[in-house]
């Protein structure tokens, strides 16, 4: 289970250090795990009892160094889960921790904790958004919900659930944003509605409208296996640049939502990267490897076929 979990979170970052020094880690007799470099220079010391199964030597690919896990005798801290060193050996953050292990990446950032508050940083380990806030939720289409003075219970189902405090919603700048009335293009979230919250110039439009010249049969994909019936209104996908080439990341990632505006391909599916000069279109594949748009898109058309042949009753059926 941490394994898989180790590679869904491992999943948005993919490998771009190439060049770099070559990192690997590296298991003590005691079994504990740590790193050094190809020539056997110890990196960071093996202090960490890690739950994934890690090989001896195993390289790694990734900008930062993560170690799922806990120290030796080390003290419970609350709300953590793992650490993240840079590529000096240099500690960065503790993740918060989600679900069966570390905070996966959503828009770029994931959350970390400091001293009990949580906070956002990005793949290269740097602080976007500082640690002020008792709970944050993962960011969806801009925006991300936010608590102060409340605190987790555990609930009957052994899962924890968070009381009290004050809610809010912060744009990707961390700040404060009130709610709107509702209109065409407002987010809602938790009831209420928000502004657009993204801004593109002319290239990233035209990057944008190589997806919604396809929105149809993309959309034809996506729902084909969704239960209840949708209007042709509500049967479509959005399509954001949720990040930017920049340094060691040389890809805009573009992120799909379905009709309500929540992130379609959860972990990895139906996210796509297109090259800098926005003239190559890749998407994500499962094993974590890019693959061209259009093998892509033949795999999941013979996908969605052949779920509407196994299940013909299917409300959103497939456009002719």
């Amino acid at each position: 289970m941490k394994k898989m979990f180790l590679a869904i979170l491992l999943m948005p970052i993919l490998s771009f250090s190439q060049g770099k020094e070559v990192l690997k880690y590296f298991i003590s007799k005691d079994s504990l795990i740590g790193v050094e470099n190809q020539d056997g220079k110890i990196i960071i010391p093996a202090q960490f009892n890690v739950f994934s199964d890690l090989m001896d030597g195993e390289i790694i690919k990734e900008q930062t160094i993560y170690f799922d896990g806990t120290k030796e005798n080390e003290a419970e801290e609350k709300n953590v889960w793992g650490y993240v060193y840079d590529r000096n050996g240099n500690f960065l953050y503790r993740p918060f921790a989600y679900d069966n292990g570390a905070d996966y990446f959503s828009e770029g950032v994931r959350r970390f904790v400091k001293h009990g508050k949580v906070g956002f940083v990005d793949r290269n380990g740097t602080i976007v958004i500082k640690p002020e806030h008792d709970f944050v939720s993962l960011f969806n289409y801009g925006y991300a919900a936010f608590c102060d003075g409340c605190d987790w219970e555990k609930t009957e189902d052994e899962h924890k659930a968070i009381v009290g405090g004050t809610w809010s919603v912060m744009n990707f700048k961390g700040e404060v944003v009130k709610p709107i009335s509702k209109s065409e293009n407002t987010v809602e979230i938790n009831g209420q509605y928000y502004p657009y919250p993204f801004k593109y110039n002319e290239k990233e439009k035209n990057i944008l409208l190589f997806f919604e010249k396809q929105n149809k049969k993309l959309s034809d994909i996506y729902y084909v296996n969704v239960y209840n019936k949708l209007s042709e209104n509500q049967k479509k996908l959005f399509f954001e640049i949720v990040e930017r080439p920049k340094g060691n990341f040389s890809y805009y990632q573009i992120n799909t939502y379905d009709y309500r505006k929540v992130e379609a391909g959860l972990f990895h599916r139906f996210k796509f990267l297109v090259s800098e000069d926005g003239k190559t279109v890749e998407a994500m594949d499962y094993d974590n490897k890019k693959v061209s748009f259009e093998k892509w898109l033949r795999k999941e058309i013979h996908e969605a076929e052949n779920y509407q042949k196994e299940y013909p009753d299917n409300p959103n059926k497939l456009s002719k």
